[in-house]
């Protein structure tokens, strides 16, 4: 028994031998490309090729390559079946650097276990130069550049939008302060009144004193002249009586003045002289005589002061007024 356990192990060992030398392991271990500038990231790629009959176990890298080269990611396994009964595994990492120099990678390898003890199979050296990234021309010792200014990323919709809010929100908050200050402005100021205003004559004999001292027909403003006595005699006309002359025709004036209870008389009459007279030279170009200038401002004075509103004091001798009324 004891033989044939000798016998058996002999043979395996022969075995082993003749698979691991007879056929070949190859290890390779490389770069992307052997040049490279700070941050770049390439692949480094460990390559097993290998009878499909063994199992070999790769060397494993964790963190980095080595000191510099740093690991951002992997292995990724990948395993192909190759002519000749035989398989090719790869071991593929992403790796970058941060440091500039010449690197070289020690050897990669895969390792079997057989009675004997463990039998590696190592790669070549791998070589990797890192660069710095040139920024200025190469004869920058001899001119001093400005300082870059800082890269200003665009904005995006949302970094803009609670700024906009704020805007609107403020906007609204001026908009209903500006209201509530005229709200309460308007009640806080009291309604003017008016008290013991003039009577609708003095109002009257006032500006007509004015208009006297202005001596505007003398100075050949013959329209203007005019146009001020009608206006005096309508204000008057609105303030005695009611009546809203100022937007009226004559014709519709004495209309008016008749409903207020007016009546047809010398007074009457001479308004309606005054009023058409006036009209005459405004729309009909008429060029009265100094005589006619007087005459009419004296014959307003006169209406004034026969229709003016009486004190309940006063006595009116309502004979001696129509006597004088005849008399014109």
């Amino acid at each position: 028994m004891k033989i044939r356990r000798l016998i058996y192990y002999l043979v395996l060992s022969t075995f082993s031998y003749t698979i691991l030398n007879g056929q070949d392991v190859s290890v390779r271990a490389s770069f992307d490309t052997t040049n490279i500038y700070i941050g770049d990231q390439i692949h480094f790629t460990v390559t097993v090729e290998q009878p499909a009959n063994i199992a070999l176990h790769i060397q494993p890298r964790k963190d980095t390559i080595i000191s510099k080269i740093e690991i951002i990611s992997g292995p990724e396994t990948d395993s192909t079946a190759i002519a000749g009964d035989r398989l090719k595994i790869m071991n593929r990492y992403l790796i970058t650097s941060f440091d500039s120099g010449f690197y070289q990678v020690p050897p990669s390898y895969a390792e079997i276990k057989t009675d004997d003890g463990i039998k590696r199979f190592y790669s070549d050296y791998a070589v990797l130069r890192v660069f710095r990234v040139r920024l200025t021309p190469p004869d920058s010792t001899a001119k001093i550049f400005d300082i870059i200014d800082p890269y200003r990323a665009p904005l995006t919709l949302g970094e803009v939008l609670p700024w906009i809010l704020v805007l609107i929100l403020a906007c609204a908050l001026v908009w209903l302060g500006i209201r509530l200050v005229r709200k309460f402005r308007k009640r806080a100021v009291p309604e003017e009144v008016i008290l013991n205003s003039d009577p609708a004559h003095i109002i009257a004999f006032r500006e007509l004193e004015k208009l006297k001292s202005e001596q505007l027909w003398q100075k050949g403003e013959i329209k203007n002249y005019y146009s001020r006595l009608t206006e005096i005699l309508r204000q008057y006309l609105e303030n005695r009586y009611g009546v809203y002359s100022l937007e009226m025709t004559t014709s519709e004036t004495l209309e008016e003045l008749l409903k207020t209870g007016f009546k047809k008389n010398a007074t009457y009459t001479m308004l309606k002289i005054i009023l058409n007279g006036s009209d005459l030279v405004k729309f009909a170009k008429y060029k009265p005589e100094p005589t006619e200038n007087e005459s009419h401002f004296d014959n307003s004075w006169r209406f004034v002061d026969i229709t003016k509103l009486q004190p309940e004091s006063e006595v009116f001798d309502v004979k001696s007024e129509k006597d004088k009324e005849g008399e014109s």
